[in-house]
């Protein structure tokens, strides 16, 4: 990814998401706050209307209440059974005294639509009458003997003279089809107390229209609709007048179970998702709703979260802007040298950018360029020294071994002549010379067939020394006998094997020498069956100490040795050829010894063309 657009992305990581993330958050939260705040206004709204309702009913009842107080409706109750045809003329004018102080007592409430009594006449309860208080066209009163086989009938009587209210379309067979809500109550004698008839009394939705048109807003702006439903989900009075008798649950989606106190929530309604709350009125069975448009409720925060997704979109295309015009000579500068600097990382020290800017960005490619030179001059610099040094240290462990030879051959010489063993003092000697020969020459590198022969001469003196304690092979192709290899890097590896490999076994050690090319490269092996090595030693071959650590270390343990073996070996390949080649040891403890020497196949006369450094 090109600075260009790591830029841009910055930008819109850090800016433009978090922007967003923050408005997401701040739309979810407002709506979640609408809601909840206008769940509690409807709540106190739905609280206040049924207060209103509530104040309605007790109203009635309390006219109610004082007829039966004054004796207004016993009066109309007690006089007896008339006979239209036999009526004396005080029965008629006593009949239409009573009947005027009932009318009297109602009509003081404007509300009152309808009244009728059922008035008990005999023994038998279902002896009874009707008496008529208004006259309402198209009403006919359920007879007496019905009305005892309805459901409301056991409950007046239980309430022994307490109210009940019915709605409109609960139970028309008692209350017509009209809009009107009823009270239905038992009358008794107040001397004796008798029941001596049921009092139905019907008002007019006045006050109920007028307790919702006081909630109406202005006809800019949006109205909630009112409903007072039943507990079955009829609906018994809508403020709209478009729903009455019919079941809320067919227009909410999904329907929703009542609960016993005061619920609100998000659904459809009517095929509109609105705000639903419902309060259930207290000692009724019904239950006010209100219901509000949601998209009314969210109308300003949905223009608000356009107003901000417009702003965020113009920030977005100011950033590409930016991005394409003010940015892309910052960036066309600062590309060309990463692309420089790459080829730098390829190896290519020689590149220079050409400094064809202005202000800041020609300081920066002056500075590259000036880096670039000083880079060079310090890079010559350290491969000199290092070259320097590689020699120097080549020297001083060519040095360390060829004591090492010496000494060990010289002690078996000397042990030899001890014995008198002439003739095989004069084959140690032979061979000593062989390998003082190839040691004392000049050139670091030699074929592969001498350093083979220098093996032969040092084994062969070794088998001199400890008779029988081992036996070897060499296998080395005769193609590979011309490649060339570093002086005196088999010999080592041999000498590890007898010291350490074949110290205290119970059997003939076997040694076994081969070589194969492979990919380019020689791979020598030496292979033992002796004791092994530990993990702690393996180990200790990867840990490369200082020179001095090295000397210290191994002189204390084995004076002789003074730093020399594997570690010198693959120090040697390692400075030689570079860190893709050296020493690749695999033991275990009783399994024997395998120690693989990798290094570049190459010919006599040929050179390395590049050794890692």
């Amino acid at each position: 990814m090109n600075l260009r657009l790591k830029l841009l992305t910055a930008f819109m990581a850090l800016v433009i998401v978090p922007l967003c993330i923050l408005g997401v958050i701040i739309f979810l939260v407002t709506f979640r706050s609408i809601e909840t705040k206008h769940s509690q206004q409807a709540e106190y709204a739905l609280k206040a209307i049924s207060y209103s309702i509530t104040n309605v009913f007790d109203n009635i009842d309390s006219v109610t209440d004082t007829g039966i107080a004054r004796g207004v409706f016993q009066g109309s109750l007690s006089s007896s059974e008339p006979d239209v045809h036999n009526l004396t003329d005080a029965d008629q004018l006593t009949l239409n005294a009573n009947q005027r102080h009932f009318r009297s007592l109602l009509y003081s409430h404007p509300s009152i639509d309808f009244a009728f009594l059922y008035q008990f006449t005999g023994e038998q309860p279902t002896q009874s009458r009707v008496i008529t208080i208004f006259n309402k066209e198209n009403f006919e009163t359920l007879p007496y003997e019905q009305f005892m086989a309805h459901p409301l009938y056991q409950q007046v009587m239980q309430r022994n003279g307490m109210p009940i209210w019915i709605a409109p379309y609960e139970y028309p067979e008692l209350t017509g089809s009209g809009h009107v809500f009823t009270q239905i109550r038992l009358i008794k004698e107040l001397s004796k107390l008798e029941r001596i008839g049921i009092l139905f009394v019907q008002i007019k939705n006045w006050e109920f229209e007028d307790i919702f048109k006081n909630l109406k807003l202005g006809s800019n702006m949006q109205t909630t609709r009112y409903m007072l439903v039943n507990d079955k989900g009829m609906i018994l009075y809508d403020d709209e007048g478009r729903l009455n008798g019919r079941d809320i649950l067919q227009f909410i989606d999904p329907p929703v179970a009542w609960a016993p106190t005061y619920q609100s929530f998000k659904e459809t309604f009517d095929g509109q998702e609105s705000l639903i709350s419902i309060y259930p009125m207290p000692d009724t069975p019904w239950r006010l709703v209100s219901v509000i448009s949601w998209s009314y409720l969210s109308s300003e925060i949905v223009t608000f979260a356009r107003w901000f997704m417009a702003i965020v979109f113009l920030c977005l295309l100011a950033a590409m802007v930016f991005s394409l015009v003010f940015m892309n000579r910052i960036t066309g500068t600062i590309g060309k040298i990463v692309r420089f600097m790459r080829k730098v990382e390829d190896g290519e020290l020689g590149v220079r950018v050409e400094e064809n800017g202005s202000g800041e960005l020609r300081l920066l490619e002056e500075g590259f360029n000036n880096q670039m030179n000083k880079i060079h001059a310090l890079f010559d610099q350290v491969k000199r020294e290092q070259q320097q040094k590689a020699a120097a240290e080549l020297r001083l462990l060519q040095a360390q071994i060829k004591p090492h030879f010496l000494f060990n051959t010289l002690e078996s010489i000397n042990v030899l002549a001890v014995q008198n063993e002439g003739r095989k003092v004069s084959q140690m000697v032979l061979r000593l010379a062989r390998i003082l020969r190839i040691s004392i020459q000049d050139a670091d590198e030699i074929p592969l067939q001498l350093e083979i022969e220098h093996l032969r001469s040092y084994l062969d003196i070794q088998k001199f020394r400890f008779g029988d304690l081992f036996d070897y092979t060499i296998d080395i192709p005769d193609d590979l006998l011309p490649v060339k290899v570093l002086k005196l890097t088999l010999q080592p590896l041999v000498e590890n094997s007898l010291q350490h490999g074949f110290d205290g076994i119970a059997h003939q050690g076997r040694l076994t020498v081969t070589a194969r090319a492979e990919g380019g490269r020689l791979l020598l092996t030496v292979n033992d069956d002796g004791n092994g090595m530990t993990a702690q030693q393996l180990q200790a071959l990867h840990y490369a100490p200082t020179s001095d650590e090295a000397t210290d270390a191994e002189s204390s343990a084995h004076p002789e040795r003074r730093g020399l073996g594997l570690r010198s070996v693959a120090d040697r390949l390692r400075y030689q050829y570079g860190s893709r080649y050296g020493l690749f040891v695999c033991s275990a403890p009783g399994q024997g010894t395998m120690i693989r020497c990798v290094i570049p196949l190459q010919e006599a006369g040929e050179k390395l063309a590049s050794v890692e450094t």
